[in-house]
């Protein structure tokens, strides 16, 4: 993966960030907003039974839709996970990791991660949204 623009800050005094920068300073370039992806199949199914399947599939979706706009997972600037069990989440986190490398590399954007009661379709289990911002010599 070619190196981003976009300069990753660690702010001192908090912890230091594992899986996710405290802030991104985004290069000059074409703003991507990325809708939310669940573990949607082509045929428009949830697949994938546990969270790291579904974060798998979901995060092929999100990379076909920025790579469809133009742009590389090192241009993600912020992202937003939606899940509905944090702890299982948690509990996965190793697995979790592997799954972020096989999609996005070892990029890491300013992230969170939000519990919520349920998604659009009642068997998805995650819903990841993004924005990323491809640099003005690649838009």
């Amino acid at each position: 993966m070619a190196e981003t623009q976009h300069c990753i800050v660690t702010a001192p005094g908090l912890a230091p960030p594992v899986g996710y920068a405290h802030a991104v300073v985004a290069a000059p370039g074409m703003t991507v907003y990325l809708g939310g992806q669940t573990a949607l199949n082509a045929e428009g199914e949830i697949v994938g039974a546990t969270l790291v399947e579904q974060f798998d599939t979901a995060a092929t979706n999100l990379m076909a839709a920025l790579e469809a706009a133009g742009g590389r997972a090192e241009d993600i600037v912020s992202m937003q996970i939606f899940v509905r069990d944090v702890e299982d989440y948690k509990a996965n986190l190793s697995e979790l990791g592997r799954a972020w490398k096989r999609r996005f590399g070892t990029h890491y954007p300013a992230a969170g991660l939000f519990g919520v009661s349920r998604l659009f379709d009642a068997l998805a289990l995650l819903e990841l949204m993004a924005v990323a911002v491809v640099p003005t010599e690649r838009a």
